[in-house]
C-alpha cells in the first residue's frame, strides 16, 4: 500500500495542502520532511506521538525526517487556539527542556543508519544570529498583516488581545520552513491540525521568496468518542516521561480506552499492520469483555515509549495487584502502581493498633467504621486479611522498611510511609 494511503487508512490526515502534488513527490523519490515541537514543558505527552509517528512510519517508507525542536520559537509562544498569552520562559528553561525533548525524539526515529537518517535542528540555529532589521526586511515584508490576521488561531485572540510577540509566531515558523527547504531541500511539514494556520505560513513564504511549492500534512487532534481531547492543556496529560507519568500509569491509560475508541487507536499508535488490526478488531467485537485491543493497544505502546522491560513491570504490577498480592511486588513496583493513592505518615510516637491507625491516616472516619471494616473481613495489611481489633502494626509490616499497604474491600487503596 502507498503510504499516503496507509496513513489516510489508519486515520493519519486531516489536512493536505494539494494531494495530488504531494501523492506525485512521494512516489517519485524520497522526500526530505520536518515536524517541529516547541519546548513548553519538559517532556512531550501522548498527544505529539502522533506526529511522531506519523513522522517514523514516513521514514520506514524511505523518506528523511528533520525533527525541529524549537529553541527560538519555544521564547515565544504559539497563540494557535489558545485563551491567553503563555508565560515566557527563560532561555536556560528552555534549552533544558529542548535537550529533554531532543533526547525524547531519538527513541522514535532513526537518527543512525541509511540515507534517510533522521537529522535533529535547533531554529535558534537560525534565529539566534539574524538582526531584528534583517528579519523585517527579508521575511516580513512577504507577509501583509490582512494575510496574517486571517488565520484561525489569531481571529480567536484579536478579541481578547494578542501582543505583537505571538503575533508573529507564525512569520517564524513559516521562516523555519524556508531555512530547511533552502539547506537541506525539505519540502514536506508534518504537524497538528491547530497548527495549520502557520505551517501554510511556511508554503507562502516558500512561494513568495523562493518561488517554490511545499507541501503540508496535518494530522488529527485525537479525541476519544466522548470528544474528549488528549493532551496537557486538558488537565488529562500521559507524558512520555517515565518520571512524570510511569510505565504503570501509561499503562492503565490504555487498559481504560473505551471500546469505541480501541481499535481506532490501534491504527494510529501502534505499527501493527492494518490487517494485524483487522484480525484483532474481529475477536474483540465477538468478546469484548476479554478487551483484547485494550491489552494490544498498552502492549504496543508501553513498549514503544519505554521498553519491553517497562512494559512487562507495567503489567506484573497490574496482575499483582489485581490479585491482592503486594508481597509479589517490590517497594518500587509499588511506588509506580500505588502512585496517586492517599498516602500517610505514620509517626512514630502514635498508636499503631489497627482501628486507631485506619482512624488517624483517614481510611475511614470513625473508630465505629475501622471496627465493622475490620470484623467483616474488608481490611488488608501488605495483602493479608486483618479482622483482629487487637492488631498492632508492627516493623514486619513495614516492606523494605518503607512502606504498608493497606486495602479496604476490593480497590481501595491506602499507603503508610514511616
Amino acid at each position: 500500500m502507498h503510504i499516503f494511503d496507509e496513513l489516510k487508512e489508519r486515520g493519519l490526515i486531516f489536512q493536505t495542502t494539494d494531494e495530488e502534488a504531494l501523492r506525485k513527490a512521494l512516489e517519485e523519490g524520497q522526500v526530505s520532511y520536518y515536524t517541529g515541537y516547541d519546548p513548553t514543558a519538559d517532556s512531550l505527552h501522548l498527544g505529539h506521538l502522533v506526529a511522531i509517528l506519523t513522522s517514523r512510519r514516513l521514514q520506514l517508507a524511505g523518506h528523511k525526517p528533520y525533527a525541529l525542536v524549537g529553541g527560538a520559537t519555544g521564547l515565544i509562544g504559539d497563540p494557535s487556539f489558545k485563551d491567553a498569552e503563555r508565560s515566557l520562559q527563560t532561555k536556560d528553561t528552555v534549552d533544558g527542556w529542548v535537550k529533554s525533548i531532543q533526547g525524547q525524539l531519538s527513541r522514535f526515529l532513526d537518527f543512525e543508519n541509511g540515507e534517510n537518517k533522521a537529522v535533529m535542528v535547533n531554529n535558534y540555529d537560525w534565529f539566534g544570529s539574524i538582526s531584528f532589521i534583517d528579519f523585517l526586511r527579508d521575511v516580513g515584508k512577504y507577509f501583509t498583516v490582512n494575510y496574517m490576521m486571517s488565520k484561525e488561531s489569531v481571529k480567536k485572540r484579536i478579541e481578547t488581545g494578542i501582543s505583537y510577540t505571538e503575533f508573529a509566531y507564525q512569520i517564524m515558523q513559516g521562516y523555519d520552513f524556508y531555512v530547511l527547504n533552502q539547506e537541506h531541500n525539505v519540502t514536506l511539514q508534518i504537524g497538528g491540525s491547530d497548527q495549520w494556520g502557520n505551517m501554510t505560513a511556511g508554503t507562502e513564504l516558500l512561494r513568495r521568496k523562493a518561488d517554490k511549492t511545499g507541501h503540508v500534512i496535518t494530522v488529527p487532534l485525537i479525541t476519544d468518542a466522548t470528544g474528549k481531547k488528549f493532551g496537557k492543556s486538558e488537565g488529562n496529560a500521559v507524558w512520555l516521561n517515565p518520571e512524570k507519568t510511569s510505565p504503570y500509569e501509561m499503562y492503565q491509560f490504555w487498559m481504560n480506552v473505551m471500546d469505541a475508541d480501541a481499535v481506532r487507536f490501534l491504527k494510529i499508535f501502534t505499527f501493527l499492520s492494518l490487517d494485524e488490526i483487522e484480525d484483532i478488531r474481529k475477536q474483540f467485537e465477538a468478546a469484548p469483555h476479554e478487551r483484547l485491543a485494550q491489552k494490544v493497544l498498552a502492549r504496543e505502546v508501553v513498549t514503544l515509549v519505554h521498553g519491553e522491560e517497562a512494559y512487562k513491570e507495567a503489567l506484573n504490577i497490574t496482575e499483582q495487584l489485581f490479585a491482592g498480592n503486594i508481597k509479589n511486588l517490590s517497594v518500587k513496583e509499588l511506588k509506580q502502581g500505588l502512585r496517586g493513592v492517599p498516602n500517610y505518615q505514620v509517626q512514630a510516637d502514635e498508636n499503631h493498633n489497627i482501628v486507631e491507625i485506619l482512624v488517624s491516616s483517614g481510611v475511614v472516619n470513625s473508630k465505629r467504621q475501622a471496627r465493622e471494616d475490620v470484623q467483616n473481613g474488608a481490611i488488608y495489611v501488605n495483602g493479608d486479611r486483618i479482622q483482629d481489633l487487637d492488631y498492632v502494626l508492627s516493623d514486619a509490616d513495614k516492606l523494605e522498611n518503607e512502606l504498608t499497604v493497606i486495602r479496604r474491600g476490593k480497590k481501595k487503596y491506602f499507603v503508610l510511609t514511616y
